[in-house]
């Protein structure tokens, strides 16, 4: 809920709870984090060829996870991403976001992960994308 003097926040085909599922996962890729899981055993490595291996594998892991997130939303989730990060890179205001909705369907093609992925910053265009739209970053 907005409070008295702020606007109220902007709606959105995709929910806040979906993209910061998502701010999360690109956080992850960008900074190469391990997504340790709580339930899994520590395997020791004793050949350093393994190891250097195994962070290969991994980064490939976090690519896929926020490659999958991104193409399992529908096309109008696929389009207020683009849209929400090209707010956030400061392309577009919230006044814009009509036009960059617009512009981001017209340009929307099936590569959007991508086009998402290869910005280097995704995470961050997100985050402060919603919160110009009047929606916060909730870590799930």
């Amino acid at each position: 809920m907005a409070k008295r003097d702020e606007p109220e926040p902007v709606e959105m085909a995709i929910s806040p709870e979906t993209v910061s599922v998502i701010i999360t996962l690109a956080r992850q890729y960008d900074l190469g984090e391990e997504v340790m899981d709580p339930d899994a055993e520590e395997e020791e490595v004793s050949d350093i060829d393994e190891v250097e291996g195994a962070g290969a594998g991994h980064e490939d892991v976090l690519a896929e996870e926020l490659r999958e997130a991104i193409e399992d939303l529908n096309d109008d989730e696929v389009v207020d991403l683009i849209a929400l990060a090209w707010v956030g890179r400061g392309d577009f205001d919230r006044d814009g976001w009509e036009e960059a909705r617009a512009l981001a369907r017209e340009r929307h093609r099936r590569h959007s992960a991508d086009y998402l992925m290869g910005m280097p910053t995704l995470a961050d265009y997100l985050e402060e994308g919603l919160a110009a739209l009047g929606h916060a970053y909730e870590p799930p």
